[in-house]
């Protein structure tokens, strides 16, 4: 029984690595005031590219602008090349009948972090990992999906992907995932 015990207290336990996988390296997690700000910085710029551009009816701009919900955001990702599949320009797009490819992609994927159950997203952050699209999880006491719910004006919303469409949207996206200047210090490169 003593053996036992040393074992299990003992130095000689292998430690966890700490390297990111790519997975991780492409994810963030935000949450209090570093989530207050970045939903801020968002709700203010989809505001700012609405009047600029606002033809078109409020519904249809956003959907221009975003893929909403977990089955929109799969169906994209899907349709969207992998990684393997850039490096190889050989590769022609696929054709059946009519129907051609599209040729949307996201930049990023915000996605709540409270969702239950977790399995409706659990495929999201490998499926974008594999297409190269950066995850940015928000966390907020179980209240994640109604405030980006509240950038897509929609009740809920436990997924939305950000389409690369070359706005102001997608300049303040960027910056996110490169000069990390709304989380400081504490965007973590992790799941929630």
């Amino acid at each position: 029984m003593r053996k036992r015990n040393k074992k299990a207290g003992s130095s000689h336990e292998p430690k966890k690595s700490l390297s990111l996988t790519p997975q991780q390296q492409q994810s963030k997690c935000y949450e209090g005031e570093d989530l207050d700000s970045l939903l801020k910085s968002i709700g203010r710029e989809i505001e700012l590219e609405r009047l600029s551009k606002g033809a078109l009816p409020e519904k249809i701009w956003i959907k221009q602008q975003f893929s909403i919900g977990v089955n929109d955001i799969t169906r994209v990702l899907e349709r969207m090349m992998t990684s393997a599949q850039l490096g190889n320009s050989s590769q022609k797009p696929l054709v059946a009948g009519n129907y051609r490819k599209p040729s949307i992609q996201l930049q990023a994927v915000l996605l709540a972090s409270d969702c239950n159950p977790r399995w409706l997203t659990k495929h999201l952050p490998s499926l974008a990992s594999s297409r190269e699209v950066p995850v940015i999880f928000v966390k907020d006491n179980k209240g994640g999906s109604l405030r980006l719910g509240e950038l897509v004006k929609l009740k809920t919303a436990i997924a939305i992907g950000v389409k690369a469409r070359g706005s102001g949207i997608n300049k303040l996206i960027q910056g996110i995932l490169h000069d990390d200047q709304i989380a400081g210090d504490n965007g973590v490169l992790e799941a929630c």
